[in-house]
């Protein structure tokens, strides 16, 4: 069963001092399984975004030992920065990640601010899908009046803590208070103009962010426009699931548009930013780039790079990392600093550091399969050279989606290169799950088997490993053999002065198909399970035939080109 995973994401009121800071953020990784993934300060706001990860128990006791920490060091009497705020830890929201839904994040919210509440001593406010009721799941109503206004509202029944103290003792004082919620991943993203003026950036701001600005009778000025209950009427920002204001950053010497992408679903990263250039533009103002606090998921850079490389009328076929690289240069996410994927990436920073076979170099990868080890064997290597051979495929369907005065069909050649490159990703994938399959099978027999029970536990576990074993190759001549239609549209369609890199291909996924065949064969003899077996070879079987075949058609429609 796979595990369930929740990110933690506390913003603590402390921006400058890296000694506090790091040893606020190092608290959660005495928790053991947590994995803490980013710190990222601000000395303008004073204030420090800390991401970490792992199984729900486990974060909430890391939360909680973080809150503790960040009480003992913050003096909330003392704060002051550019970032509304009225606690040591001043938001501390819990997001699933995998194998768990946002109700079930919201139990752990709420366990976690009990607990807050009962032994530390620290009130707070349960906010957005953690929230008791409707006027607390928006953040800046239970924030309003920040740390300032703290005294007064602990006290008001209207606004008493869901959790802690309702009283501004001297611990509290010194505290703060507390939001925690459960929500959806957020994006805090901020916009660079070529202004300082704060009024400026927020009149865009205004422009784009859902809730938009209140409507006055002149325009920009005079009375506010009520509606029939008394309040304010607002005119709509242009996009939805976004919160916004401007400010002014005197690290950098320039105002920021500071956004919240509440549900990037509904609003992405790419089209804030677009928006943003349009409304800059229409005030005389010009976007410089743009800054990512925190993490983004990988899907919203990919996303992002789909959508420029549209614009552009580039192929989409092209590789994640090249994507990545789009995306930042096209966001400007490198203005004010460096911008390194593998810390910024949630997914990349959850990456497994065990070295895996398609991490080698091609020397690396040559050596280790002519070492003295049984693995990496057959398996891998056809599956590795099939991903070759697509990825000629691939290569061919780019090449001509950027050929001159083949503009009005870019888009035909880039749905092949976005089909060669899912092909090449499944084999480089079953490069490494063939080895790790072998491997599988010898755990297996090294299984104790000194009674009964023991040695009908290792029978059962050797059976299953060399099923698995059979399949792993099974599912290399599948793909290999269905890759191929990548190489025959581009020796049809493609670049003809590409059409022996196309051949090439063929000639490499007819070789991944035959190696793999040769797997699953010597795999399925071993199977006790024959009905498995013989089902599995038979569709084999078929699959050889079949390239056989299309291999013949291949090298005769190449010939009548050549």
């Amino acid at each position: 069963m796979n595990k369930q995973l929740i990110e933690c994401v506390p913003n603590i009121s402390e921006g400058r001092d890296s000694i506090k800071i790091n040893t606020i953020a190092a608290i959660v990784e005495t928790v053991e399984g947590v994995k803490l993934l980013d710190i990222d300060p601000g000395k303008a706001t004073n204030r420090t975004v800390i991401t970490f990860v792992g199984e729900p128990e486990n974060v909430i006791e890391a939360a909680f030992r973080l809150i503790k920490k960040a009480a003992e060091l913050i003096d909330m009497s003392k704060h002051s920065g550019e970032h509304p705020r009225f606690g040591a830890t001043d938001v501390c929201p819990l997001v699933p990640i995998s194998n768990i839904t946002l109700e079930e994040a919201a139990v752990y919210a709420h366990k976690l601010g009990e607990r807050v509440g009962k032994e530390l001593g620290i009130p707070g406010y349960f906010y957005e899908n953690a929230a008791k009721e409707d006027k607390r799941k928006n953040l800046a109503n239970c924030r309003s009046g920040e740390y300032e206004g703290l005294n007064q509202k602990l006290v008001n029944p209207e606004w008493k803590p869901d959790f802690g103290p309702a009283e501004f003792n001297d611990s509290v004082k010194k505290s703060g208070a507390t939001a925690i919620s459960a929500r959806d991943f957020l994006i805090a993203y901020n916009v660079n103009l070529n202004t300082t003026s704060t009024r400026r950036a927020n009149a865009i701001a205004f422009d784009i962010r859902e809730a938009g600005r209140v409507k006055y009778e002149n325009g920009v000025s005079g009375k506010k426009v009520l509606d029939k209950n008394g309040n304010p009427v607002r005119i709509p920002g242009k996009l939805k699931a976004v919160k916004g204001i401007g400010w002014y950053i005197e690290e950098y010497g320039i105002a920021q548009i500071s956004y919240n992408l509440t549900n990037i679903s509904i609003t992405s990263m790419h089209v804030a930013f677009d928006e943003t250039v349009k409304a800059a533009t229409e005030r005389g103002l010009r976007v410089t780039g743009s800054e990512l606090i925190g993490l983004i998921p990988l899907k919203a850079m990919l996303d992002a790079g789909d959508y420029f490389l549209k614009k552009q009328q580039r192929s989409l076929g092209i590789s994640e990392a090249e994507k990545i690289k789009i995306a930042v240069k096209s966001l400007g996410l490198d203005d004010l600093k460096p911008f390194n994927p593998k810390e910024k990436i949630i997914e990349y920073l959850l990456e497994d550091d065990t070295k895996k076979l398609i991490d080698l170099t091609v020397s690396e990868f040559a050596e280790e399969t002519a070492g003295e080890s049984m693995a990496p064997g057959g398996g891998s290597i056809a599956a590795y050279v099939g991903s070759l051979g697509v990825s000629l495929g691939t290569m061919v369907a780019n090449l001509s989606a950027h050929k001159a005065g083949w503009d009005d069909k870019w888009e035909f050649y880039s749905e092949w290169a976005v089909k060669g490159q899912a092909y090449k990703n499944k084999l480089l994938f079953l490069v490494d799950e063939d080895t790790n399959a072998f491997n599988k099978i010898i755990d297996g027999f090294r299984m104790p088997k000194s009674n009964p029970e023991e040695m009908e536990a290792r029978k059962e576990a050797i059976e299953n490993a060399t099923k698995y074993a059979t399949e792993i190759p099974f599912q290399v001549m599948e793909t290999a053999f269905n890759s191929m239609e990548v190489m025959q549209a581009m020796l049809k369609e493609g670049l003809q002065s590409s059409l022996s890199d196309a051949g090439v291909g063929v000639l490499c996924a007819r070789t991944a198909v035959v190696g793999a065949y040769f797997n699953v064969r010597i795999n399925a003899k071993d199977i006790k399970d024959r009905v498995f077996a013989d089902k599995i070879v038979a569709k084999a079987n078929a699959i050889y035939q079949n390239t056989m075949a299309l291999e013949k058609e291949v090298i005769a429609f190449i010939d009548t080109k050549m």
